[in-house]
């Protein structure tokens, strides 16, 4: 094979890979191990672009080199399966979701297989199989039949609190449980009757039902949870979303908050993920201050960690979704109240956290008291006040908070500095600790003392107490879907009740449509006599997208298990990840609750290890380079790039895969442009030149570059050198098609060390000179480190150097090109199983061992020095790096190059700094 025909080579080495089982993994423990995840992708219908292999192609090279270097390395692929994008579809068509969804994977896994990953598929899930999703219902139900005990900080089985029920009451629980949770000792308990018993069990459970507001998206029918809006959109198909109280089923996520921030100390993700999740969770320390509402028995409690900047409170905000509003709005204002209510409502609590310049508000017309000085303020409603952060009410205090500022200055309310420093200041927000003033008893104190006599002031009058919140809520767990996991409980009399685990899965029933019911029922209603044992209603909902990506990690480790999601033996032996690769888009989501439910199995004993990913690796993105052809107006006309100033043009994007080095293929646009049949193009040297500019990849760009049509022209190795080549993992780049030939040659470089024009193998059996080992040595070193820290596209750099090197020095020698052919196996694997096959090999090259660098070949022996005279250099000399420095003195001063500057005059003096320079000064 003379040529590099990499599409033999290529089809040959993945039909073997299959046949042979190659990656095929189960627990070894006389090898240690190493578990290398990617994210769950969703097998949309659009199969894969070039910028959805490159964290896979990264975890990929990882994966082989930790083979190779004797770990037992566990690399899955799965799919999470359920989601939006199959329903809508089904709505759109009428085909059941399984269809497409089955179509889709078929799709992603030929594309994925295409690019010569090491996946061991028989570890194979999908969330939508029933055999997967049964284990994801266990693990409801046994949140369902869980508490989390305060005194021991982890969840125990709900028999246990039953116990201390009938025995003591709730009274001394410390429990995890809704705030407004009655008192009752334990013959209160035992007089009430059941159905009594379990609403009260559900203000304690990890799962339970409750009425919630609620992004609901009326035209797709269903909740949305808050990353899934944008601007009170929803970001699949842009339909208007409003904020609706609903019943829904709830995951007690607040529970683990302590745990969930402490746990970041132990895990290896960067900072600004870890921030993500601490500013998500937005633990702190504060005071609740009771605001009587004048003239009425109504008391608003506020949450506040400046309890300091009291007397400095000169109005109180409402978030709009509070359920009072309605009666402290005046009869003056309920008009304005009410539109803006349903205004402000709509807005996710996502959206409202980020917009912090928007100033809107309204005044309710009534007044509260100031808890500590007695004063009267105005009460307003504002959407900058959230219902989910507190207690939805928010005692302004202008002169220390930024928003509170913006607010009053906008409506002309009063500013009051409350802190030494601020009386002068544009504004005060910008001093924010210091001494107090206009603060009555509090005059002269510094903040963390006045803090604390605020708060022991407030408890002691009874209008206020400690506390200590977290901006994070409890999950929404319910989505008025189709196409999720079916929740296994059924109703009777209003009450809750699970499904044994022996009963499931609880499977999808078939409906008629895809689609609400007519009398707003999810699309579950629709299924005929769909009840459990015949006349007790199932629950409708189905469970959300994250709930088969929360434990997917640890059922790779045991796929096939009928009796358990995970056996001890295997769980034992993978623990958790070692390596996580994946998108920061998923840091407040998934990240969040895969650490949340492991955490809750390893409290009940399920699973040994209480993180799930012990190190995370964003990567960038890749983006699209979109082109552009320019159309005159109202003409069927088109101007190239650098002679459109001249018209009046507008930009129209142009098909990617029509444009090389720039240049448009003007036959190829008209066949995809009919309407550009006939048209006339301005030229410029001949050629019609498009603009270009760098976003996201995406079909209505159509800038998207199709993985399958580069492997086609340059085969998959190149794709995966090149992505890699492309720049740094974890930033963001352009792709560009016209710079991937530099690697498809570099590989054809690779392929003729090894063999000549006429198809005869050049591999000699001679042994390799100093320079062949020193270039082979420093490039295993070179490899092994960029892989350990992620560097790949270095690593890339290092094998053209060292293939460029070896070329020139004509190496064809079996002692470097073995070793070559192993340390480049990891990012090239098709091209060096053919190559490692060459050298007479009867073993695939995964089963090998990753070369060993050796130190000696790294030591330089000699250093050429710049020899200057009077400060010019003038020669250069290479010297043993021990010789003595009168040696070096004499050769330098003997050498006729030297000579003619000196002009046979003794010098005054030579200096010479030790593999840096020689100088002689005459």
């Amino acid at each position: 094979m003379a040529e590099y025909d990499f599409r033999e080579i290529e089809k040959k080495w993945q039909k073997y890979w299959k046949e042979k089982e190659i990656y095929k993994v189960n627990v070894d423990t006389s090898k240690p191990k190493y578990y290398v995840l990617d994210m769950f992708p969703y097998p949309s219908g659009a199969g894969l672009h070039v910028g959805h292999p490159l964290g896979y192609i990264a975890s990929d090279i990882v994966s082989r080199y930790k083979r190779l270097k004797g770990y037992n390395v566990l690399h899955p692929m799965g799919f999470d399966a359920f989601g939006l994008p199959a329903e809508q579809y089904a709505i759109q068509t009428g085909q059941h979701p399984a269809i497409t969804t089955e179509n889709n994977i078929k799709r992603y896994k030929e594309q994925l297989d295409n690019i010569g990953f090491s996946f061991d598929w028989d570890k194979e899930v999908q969330t939508c199989d029933p055999a997967y999703y049964k284990w994801t219902q266990w693990i409801f139900l046994q949140l369902f039949h869980s508490w989390y005990n305060q005194e021991t900080d982890r969840a125990e089985p709900i028999e246990e609190l039953l116990s201390r029920f009938e025995k003591e009451g709730n009274q001394n629980v410390s429990a995890a449980c809704d705030e407004d949770t009655p008192t009752f000792n334990a013959e209160e308990w035992q007089q009430m009757d059941e159905q009594k018993q379990q609403l009260i069990l559900l203000n304690y459970r990890l799962t339970y039902v409750s009425d919630t507001v609620v992004n609901w998206c009326p035209e797709l029918g269903t909740v949305l949870a808050n990353d899934e809006v944008k601007d009170g959109f929803s970001e699949r198909g842009g339909y208007p979303v409003e904020r609706r109280k609903m019943r829904q089923w709830m995951m007690r996520i607040t529970a683990y908050a302590d745990r969930l921030l402490a746990g970041l100390e132990t895990i290896q993700w960067s900072d600004s993920l870890k921030e993500m999740q601490r500013n998500w969770i937005g633990k702190s320390f504060g005071c609740e201050l009771d605001f009587k509402v004048k003239d009425s028995d109504i008391v608003l409690t506020a949450f506040t960690t400046r309890s300091d900047t009291i007397y400095g409170v000169t109005y109180v905000t409402l978030a709009p979704e509070h359920e009072l509003i309605e009666q402290l709005t005046t009869k003056e204002h309920k008009a304005e109240v009410e539109a803006y209510v349903e205004i402000a409502k709509n807005r996710s609590e996502r959206d409202r956290m980020a917009d912090v310049k928007t100033v809107s508000g309204v005044f309710t017309g009534s007044y509260v008291i100031n808890p500590i000085n007695g004063e009267e303020i105005q009460l307003w409603v504002a959407d900058y006040v959230l219902a989910g952060y507190g207690t939805g009410v928010v005692m302004a205090v202008p002169s220390s908070d930024d928003r509170d500022f913006r607010f009053a200055k906008h409506f002309d309310l009063p500013i009051i500095p409350v802190i030494e420093g601020t009386e002068d200041m544009e504004d005060p927000t910008e001093k924010k600790h210091g001494k107090m003033i206009n603060s009555g008893f509090l005059n002269g104190m510094e903040s963390t003392e006045a803090i604390k006599a605020v708060n022991e002031k407030a408890e002691k009058s009874g209008v206020g107490k400690p506390k200590v919140n977290y901006r994070m809520r409890d999950a929404v767990f319910s989505r008025q879907r189709y196409w999720g996991e079916p929740v296994p409980m059924y109703f009777n009399n209003g009450v809750p009740h699970p499904l044994s685990s022996d009963e499931l899965p609880l499977t999808l029933p078939s409906v008629d449509e895809y689609k609400p019911t007519p009398t707003g029922e999810p699309p579950l209603g629709r299924a005929a006599d769909w009840k459990y044992d015949g006349q007790y209603e199932y629950e409708l909902t189905t469970m959300p997208g994250w709930a088969g990506s929360s434990w997917y990690h640890f059922r790779y480790m045991d796929p096939h298990n009928k009796e358990e999601i995970v056996s001890k033996t295997k769980q034992s032996y993978w623990e958790n990840v070692d390596l996580y690769i994946g998108g920061t888009e998923h840091a407040t989501g998934h990240l969040l609750y895969s650490r949340f439910w492991t955490k809750f199995l390893y409290d009940r004993g399920y699973v040994t290890v209480d993180e799930p990913y012990k190190k995370l690796v964003n990567q960038g993105m890749i983006q699209g380079v979109s082109n552009f052809v320019y159309r005159l107006s109202g003409e069927n006309k088109y101007v190239s790039y650098n002679l459109r100033k001249d018209y009046n043009t507008s930009a129209i994007y142009v098909d990617v895969n029509i444009v090389y080095d720039g240049k448009l293929d003007i036959e190829a646009f008209k066949k995809w442009r009919p309407d550009a049949q006939n048209a006339e193009f301005i030229l410029e040297d001949g050629a019609y030149v498009c603009g270009s500019e760098v976003e996201k990849m995406s079909k209505s760009k159509f800038n998207v570059v199709n993985p399958d049509d580069v492997i086609e022209q340059y085969g998959a190795d190149t794709l995966r050198m090149y992505e890699m080549f492309l720049g740094p993992l974890e930033q963001s780049k352009p792709w560009n098609t016209n710079g991937i030939d530099g690697v498809f040659k570099f590989l054809r470089k690779l392929w003729r060390l090894f063999y000549d024009d006429a198809n005869n193998l050049l591999v000699k059996d001679e042994k390799a000179t100093e320079a062949e080992l020193k270039i082979l040595h420093k490039t295993i070193k070179k490899v092994q480190d960029d892989i350990e820290t992620l560097s790949f596209n270095t690593s890339v750099s290092s094998f053209m150097i060292c293939v460029n090197e070896l070329s020139s020095l004509k190496c064809y020698k079996r002692e470097v090109l073995d070793k070559l052919v192993l340390i480049i196996s990891p990012f090239a694997p098709h091209i060096a199983e053919e190559l490692w096959r060459s050298l007479g090999n009867e073993h695939s090259v995964t089963h090998e061992s990753f070369p060993q660098f050796e130190e000696k070949y790294l030591i330089e022996a000699s250093h050429e020095y710049p020899i200057s005279v009077n400060g010019k250099v003038r020669a250069k000399m290479k010297f043993a790096l021990d010789m003595p420095k009168e040696d070096i003195e004499k050769e330098v001063l003997a050498a006729e190059q030297i000579q003619k500057w000196t002009q046979g005059k003794a010098p005054k003096r030579v200096i010479i700094v030790p593999k840096k320079i020689v100088n002689i000064v005459v």
